[in-house]
C-alpha cells in the first residue's frame, strides 16, 4: 500500500477546511500552484478522485477517509505538543463533538465540567440531531458524537449511553380544544410542534398510534428550549424530554396525552479510536453523566 506523504494530507486537509485552492495557498504560505499539485499528486499516489472542484471544494467519498486521517494526524500531534511541554502561549486542545439539541439542553453539558477545569482545553460542539451526528464522524469534522446509530463509523469505537425517554405533551387548554375525544382519533387532526424539516418524531409517533401522520398544520422550532416552550404555550402538541417535561407537568402548565405510551431513543457514544488523553477523558465524563441522566436497560418497543 502506497504512502501517504503528510505534507500532501495536511494540504488536501487545508483546501477543505479553507474551501478553496487560493485560500489553502494562502494559509499554507505556498503558491496555488504548489496546492494544486500536491493535491493532484495525493490523488494519483490513492488512485482516487479526492475533491469535488465546486466552490468551495467538497470532499468526495474516499477524500472523506483522507481527510479524517488528516485530523486524527493533528489531534495526535497537538497531544504530543502537549506531553512534552511544547503547547504555545494562548494553544489550547479543542475537542469537536456533534451532539443533538435535546442531549445538548438536558444532560450533556454537565459532562464537560467532569472533565475538570484545565484552562488548556477548550471544547466546540456541534449541534446536530442524533441521526445525522454520526455523519460528522464520517467527514472527520468532529473527533466524537451522542448519536443514534449503534454502528460504528469507519475508524470509531462505539458505547451505548442509555435511553433518552420522551412524553407525549400539550398545554391542558390547548388538549381540551383540540384532544377531546379517542387520541388515535383527534391526534392526527391536532396542530403539531416539531424541531424542523427532517425532524420525523411526531409522525413517528402519530403513525405508531393511527397508521397516518402528523396534521400538517406544524409550527417549527429549531432550539429544545424554545420546543418546549412553544409546546407549553400552546401551540401545538409534541414530544418532550422527560427531563423537560416533568416540572411543566408538575406545575400543570402541560398535561400528558398518553402516559402508557412513552418513546425511549437510544443513544451512543462514537469517538475516533486515537490514544487522546483528552478525548479519553470526555468520553468517561460522557458515560458518566449519561449513566446519571438517561434511563439503562432495553428501550420500551412502541406499539
Amino acid at each position: 500500500m502506497p504512502e501517504l506523504p503528510l505534507d500532501q494530507v495536511r494540504t488536501l486537509l487545508a483546501v477543505v477546511d479553507e474551501g478553496t485552492f487560493d485560500a489553502a495557498a494562502a494559509a499554507l504560505h505556498v503558491t496555488p500552484s504548489a496546492v494544486s499539485q500536491r493535491v493532484k499528486a495525493l490523488e494519483q499516489r490513492t488512485g482516487r478522485v479526492l475533491l469535488l472542484r465546486t466552490k468551495p471544494v467538497r470532499p468526495t467519498e474516499s477524500g472523506e477517509v483522507v481527510v479524517r486521517f488528516a485530523r486524527q494526524l493533528a489531534r495526535l500531534e497537538r497531544d504530543a505538543r502537549a506531553e512534552l511541554g511544547m503547547r504555545g502561549a494562548g494553544e489550547a486542545t479543542r475537542v469537536s463533538v456533534a451532539v443533538n439539541a435535546d442531549s445538548l439542553a438536558t444532560w450533556f453539558l454537565p459532562a464537560l465540567t467532569r472533565v475538570g477545569q484545565d484552562p488548556g482545553l477548550c471544547f466546540e460542539l456541534h449541534r446536530e440531531d442524533e441521526d445525522h451526528t454520526a455523519a460528522l464522524l464520517r467527514e472527520g469534522l468532529v473527533m466524537a458524537a451522542v448519536t443514534s446509530s449503534p454502528d460504528p463509523v469507519p475508524g470509531c469505537t462505539v458505547r451505548g449511553l442509555g435511553r433518552m425517554r420522551y412524553l407525549a405533551v400539550a398545554n391542558p387548554d390547548f388538549a381540551a380544544r383540540h384532544l377531546a375525544g379517542p387520541l388515535a382519533e383527534v391526534l392526527p387532526k391536532a396542530p403539531v410542534v416539531v424541531f424542523d424539516r427532517r425532524d420525523d418524531f411526531q409522525d413517528g409517533f402519530v403513525r405508531r398510534l393511527t397508521g397516518t401522520p402528523a396534521n400538517p398544520a406544524r409550527h417549527y422550532v429549531p432550539t429544545s428550549e424554545g420546543f418546549a416552550e412553544a409546546v407549553a404555550a400552546g401551540l401545538g402538541w409534541g414530544l418532550l424530554p422527560e427531563a423537560q417535561a416533568h416540572p411543566l407537568l408538575d406545575t400543570g402548565r402541560l398535561a400528558q396525552l398518553a402516559p402508557e405510551r412513552p418513546v425511549d431513543a437510544p443513544l451512543y457514544w462514537q469517538q475516533w479510536k486515537l490514544d487522546s488523553p483528552a478525548l479519553a477523558a470526555l468520553a468517561e465524563a460522557v458515560a458518566q453523566e449519561a449513566g446519571r441522566a438517561l434511563r439503562q436497560g432495553p428501550p420500551i418497543q412502541p406499539n
